[in-house]
Order: C-alpha cells, then sequence, then structure tokens
C-alpha cells in the first residue's frame, strides 16, 4: 500500500495495487474517487480536498494497527497548503 499527496491540488492517492487496463474510476462523491476492476478489486482510493479529509481527529497522524497483533504504528502527515 502507498499513501502520495499532491499539495499542488491537494489530493491523496491511497494505492493498493497498481493500475491495469480495465480498472475503472468510480466517483462516490465530490471528493473520493475509488479506482476498481470489473471482479470488484479496489486499486486505489483518490481523496479530493485532502487536507480536510486526512488531518480531521487524529491530529495529523496516519495510525496503523494490525487486527492480528494489536501493534500500533503512527506516522506524521506533513501537508502544505494547495496554492
Amino acid at each position: 500500500m502507498r499513501l502520495t499527496y499532491d499539495p499542488r491540488y491537494n489530493i491523496a492517492y491511497i494505492r493498493f495495487h497498481r493500475k491495469r487496463k480495465g480498472v475503472e474510476s468510480i466517483r462516490i462523491s465530490d471528493e473520493l474517487i475509488v479506482d476498481m476492476a470489473p471482479d470488484g478489486t479496489i486499486y486505489g482510493i483518490e481523496l479530493l480536498n485532502a487536507n480536510e479529509q486526512l488531518q480531521r481527529e487524529d491530529k495529523g497522524r496516519l495510525i496503523v494497527i494490525s487486527d492480528a497483533t494489536g501493534e500500533r504504528t503512527e506516522l506524521p502527515l506533513v501537508f502544505t497548503d494547495a496554492k
């Protein structure tokens, strides 16, 4: 999994797999697009207006918790306002 952020456009992308042919971008809302294959495989999630969506309760941190072990890892998310 890979999380990228483009501060010029304030867009974040969570990539689960590299895009292949046949992947369709489905607009879920004004700020959420999901890239999905016909078999239901999700390739990525695009977050428009990413600063608002990613910096809410967790105060700019990405928190990853393993359901199997309970291990918790916190990573700071540093965003620059798009201009």
